[in-house]
């Protein structure tokens, strides 16, 4: 027998299972809040979803993007447009008009469900349905469903597409990143199960929801019931209280999270409070790993456990897991800590290569289907049966360590910054003859963006016109948080730049290329 995996099944066996049970704790004193709801809710609100986008006509197969923070209706999202067979796009809503104007066109979406903040953002964005997500012009979407009313009928493939994730790479355009229902429940799966995830669980929503589908971690704690809490904006001693006031057991984030929560705790001890979550709360780390002396204090002053991750969004991602297994328990801390930075063995289904080159391969059914409308760049990306992640690595014992990033690809605080956007960006102002932008080193953000500059002959800059240049363009996150002026760019013979020799003054003495 084989049955479809599509990842409606996970919110459909909580409501079984769990009906009763409290699945969601959304933001308080927003707008659109959901409040505290059970599965039962929550079904029936992503049922409602199905049948709204059936009475507007909204075909399966077709894609309903939506760009808000983390938020009780972008959970339900999940489920109610993926999960009855239409194809969620998540935007990054810190971009800008033009950014998420390409996005939403380039991905084709008839429907753009959108957070009040950034309504003036998205400005003339043209799109055939938009809604606000404030609980009242989005009321109808998110009714729930009466009850033994279901909506159409999708014939569940798990080949088909699930969402289209975009990502910033090697290119100043994004890439649409599909994502089948096969990829994101095996990633699921094998995900909860390298992190245990039970029915005791309670997660809090500090990583993006628009990352990867939460990376797939709402898919898991979903099937096993457990809870979800929902963090709007990063705040380290938010994120300590809603510890202490709703027993949080697990949240996934970038090390910008993790320096939050620290600096947050060391406050608390200052003046004389507890820090919660001893012995009960594990953090998952991905997109830069943070300096092992992080990974120690995580583990000795909060004592919380520590696990690290590595993977793309073209992996759904999770490939390599790094979770201290019984044979470092009586290590030294920071010996244990210094095993723990590395990026990890790979997940449960994954196979792990790295060419004569150097570079990570990956190959496995969490594999993306490919590139929306680039066939192209998929073939660049996966050839020979492997997926070519652009990042330089070695094995130590089983354990990937990541050497380098051959993609120009710069990542802080989690966020995929294309070092040729930002560049296209810096030559557009008429003081810059040369620009190369690389990522250095930086405690809080693992990598921040620093432009290297050559001025043009006559003409005069600094660094705070060239930042405000690329704010005024971009998105802010995307900006260089410093700029440095030479007097020539070093190229090779046929005029290529070579990062990484730019970037070594910076990263000397650090472990990592990549941090």
């Amino acid at each position: 027998m084989r049955v479809p995996l599509t990842i409606g099944d996970f919110l459909e066996r909580a409501a079984l299972v769990f009906p009763e049970r409290e699945a969601l704790v959304d933001e308080p004193g927003v707008a659109g809040s959901l409040g505290r709801i059970t599965y039962a809710e929550l079904h029936a609100r992503a049922l409602g979803m199905a049948l709204a986008f059936d009475e507007l006509g909204i075909a399966h197969g077709e894609r309903v993007a939506i760009i808000s923070p983390n938020s009780g209706r972008f959970l339900t999202s999940y489920f109610g447009v993926s999960g009855f067979g239409r194809v969620l796009v998540p935007i990054n809503y810190r971009l800008n008009a033009q950014e998420i104007g390409y996005i939403v066109e380039h991905s084709g979406a008839s429907v753009v469900l959108y957070d009040t903040e950034v309504e003036d953002v998205l400005g003339e964005v043209d799109v055939k349905h938009r809604y606000a997500l404030d609980g009242v012009a989005d009321a109808e979407i998110f009714a729930p469903a009466p009850a033994g009313v279901r909506p159409s009928r999708w014939e569940p493939d798990e080949d088909a597409t699930c969402s289209i994730n975009y990502t910033s790479g090697t290119t100043a355009r994004p890439k649409g990143v599909q994502l089948t229902h096969r990829n994101c429940w095996l990633n699921a799966t094998a995900f909860g199960w390298h992190t245990t995830v039970s029915d005791r669980d309670v997660l809090l929503h500090t990583l993006p929801m628009f990352h990867c589908n939460g990376w797939g971690m709402p898919y898991a704690v979903t099937a096993m019931g457990g809870r979800h809490v929902v963090q709007r904006k990063i705040d380290g001693e938010s994120i300590l209280s809603r510890v202490e006031e709703e027993g949080l057991t697990l949240m996934c984030g970038a090390p910008a999270v993790v320096a939050a929560i620290l600096d947050a705790a060391g406050a608390r001890k200052a003046d004389g409070r507890t820090v919660p979550g001893r012995d009960r709360t594990r953090i998952v780390v991905a997109g830069a790993p943070p300096p092992s002396k992080a990974i120690e204090r995580v583990e000795t002053e909060l004592g919380w456990e520590f696990i690290q991750i590595y993977g793309l969004t073209e992996t759904t991602p999770v490939i390599t897991v790094n979770r201290a297994p019984i044979e470092w328990d009586d290590l030294d801390p920071a010996e244990r800590a210094r095993r723990q930075s590395r990026a990890g063995v790979p997940a449960v289904g994954v196979q792990i290569d790295i060419d004569d080159q150097g570079e990570i391969l990956a190959r496995g059914n969490v594999v993306f289907a490919g590139y929306w409308q680039q066939p192209e760049e998929t073939a660049k990306a996966v050839r020979d049966g492997w997926f070519h992640t652009g990042d330089g690595g070695y094995f130590d014992g089983p354990y990937v360590v990541i050497a380098d990033r051959k993609k120009d690809v710069i990542i802080t605080g989690g966020e995929n910054v294309s070092s040729i956007e930002v560049e296209d960006c810096l030559y557009q102002h008429e003081a810059v003859a040369e620009v190369a932008v690389i990522g250095v080193p930086d405690e809080r953000w693992g990598e921040t963006i620093k432009a290297l500059i050559v001025v043009r002959d006559g003409h005069e800059v600094t660094e705070i016109e060239l930042i405000g240049h690329c704010r005024e363009r971009m998105a802010h996150f995307k900006a260089p948080t410093s700029v440095e002026f030479r007097e020539e760019l070093v190229r090779t013979a046929t005029g290529k730049l070579q990062k990484y020799k730019l970037r070594q003054t910076y990263w000397e003495g650090i472990e990592r290329g990549v941090n």
